[in-house]
C-alpha cells in the first residue's frame, strides 16, 4: 500500500496523542526533521517520551518540546552537552526522566524492535549502573547485558527523497537513524525534498524501502 501523502508538517503528525513514545531521527540537529518537529509542537502533544540521540540543542527542533515541558521522558545518549540548557533545566527540577543509552545499543535496540527480535546480550554497559537491574550472563568469559528492543508509536524522519510508493533515499547525517527508526515505528512519517514517480528511484539505491513508511509530506524550500 503506499503511503498517505500529507498537506503539510502539520497534517502529517496531527495523529500524535499525549503519551506516545516518538522516534526522531539526525545527529544532533544535523539531519533532525526539524519542519515535523515544530508541527508536533504547535499540535500540543503532551506527555511524550521521545527517543533520539541526544536531549535537544540549543534552541531549535528537539530542545523547544523540551522548553515546552512537552517531553516526559527522554532516551538518549548524549543528554549534556554545552547548549543542552532546556534538558539542564527540566532534568534539575525534575520535570523530565532520562533514560541514559550507550549510542551503538540505543542503535541496536531500535533494529531490533525493526527485525522482530526479542533482545540482545551485549558487552556495552557490564559491570556499570547502566547494568543495574537487567539479565547479565558470561559468554566465553566475557560479561554481557541483556537489553530490550525499542518500540514506539511514531517515527519522524528526515529522508532526501521518496517516490510514490514511500522508498526513501537520505542525505548524510539523516542517514544514521532514519532507516532503523522508520523500521521499528507503528507509523513512520517522513518529510523529503521531493516525492518522484514510482520508478523515479533507482531500486539500487533504495535505503528505507516503502512497506515501512506511512505518512509523507513534502518540506519545500529546506536545506535537505
Amino acid at each position: 500500500m503506499a503511503p498517505r501523502i500529507a498537506t503539510s508538517a502539520a497534517d502529517a503528525v496531527a495523529g500524535i496523542r499525549d503519551g506516545a513514545t516518538v522516534l526522531i531521527g539526525g545527529f544532533g540537529n544535523a539531519g533532525q526533521p526539524m519542519e515535523l518537529i515544530d508541527a508536533l509542537l504547535d499540535c500540543g502533544a503532551a506527555g511524550l517520551t521521545i527517543v533520539n540521540n541526544n536531549a535537544g540543542q540549543a534552541d531549535a527542533g528537539l530542545a523547544l518540546l523540551i522548553k515546552e515541558r512537552r517531553v516526559a521522558k527522554i532516551v538518549c545518549s548524549f543528554p549534556r552537552q554545552s547548549d543542552s540548557w532546556h534538558f539542564d533545566a527540566a532534568y534539575k527540577a525534575g520535570e523530565i526522566e532520562l533514560e541514559l543509552v550507550p549510542q551503538g545499543n540505543l542503535a541496536e535496540r531500535i533494529r531490533a524492535a525493526g527485525a522482530g527480535i526479542g533482545g540482545f546480550f551485549t558487552p556495552t554497559g557490564y559491570g556499570t549502573m547502566l547494568a543495574e537491574g537487567k539479565e547479565t550472563r558470561v559468554i566465553d568469559g566475557r560479561g554481557y547485558v541483556l537489553e530490550a528492543p525499542l518500540h514506539a508509536d511514531f517515527a519522524l524522519v528526515k529522508a532526501l527523497r521518496a517516490d510514490e510508493k514511500g522508498n526513501l533515499v537520505y542525505r548524510k547525517t539523516a542517514r544514521n537513524f532514519g532507516p532503523v527508526m522508520a523500521a521499528a515505528a507503528t507509523h513512520a512519517i517522513v518529510q523529503v525534498s521531493e516525492i518522484v514517480p514510482a520508478g523515479g528511484i533507482d531500486p539500487e539505491a533504495v535505503v528505507t524501502p516503502g512497506i515501512y513508511v506511512d505518512t509523507l509530506v513534502t518540506i519545500t524550500g529546506e536545506n535537505p
